[in-house]
């Protein structure tokens, strides 16, 4: 899905870091307030950011100090479905 969205340039300026891209800082930001809320799961997050472990996803919620939610059943049949989907592709796993 695209999404178009108008920010005055005053709040743009605000809202958005000196030299970073407009719509990676905006689709960080539903990242970060969908798993803060639930509605995103931890793979649903590392996969919308475009992460490919959790490690990276950890890395960059602790940079943006999101404090950590519960692993769920979803998030460890994720993992374990990456983890073998890694291996098929010859990626060391240990």
């Amino acid at each position: 899905m695209q999404v178009t969205v108008d920010i005055p340039d005053e709040m743009a300026q605000s809202l958005i870091p000196s030299g970073q891209d407009p719509v990676r800082a905006a689709l960080e930001a539903i990242a970060i307030e969908g798993y803060r809320s639930g509605t995103l799961t931890t793979s649903q997050t590392r996969r919308l950011l475009g992460f490919e472990t959790r490690y990276e996803l950890d890395g960059f919620l602790k940079e943006h100090h999101v404090t950590e939610r519960a692993y769920s059943l979803e998030d460890l049949e994720q993992d374990r479905v990456t983890l073998r989907e890694l291996e098929d592709e010859g990626h060391p796993t240990a």
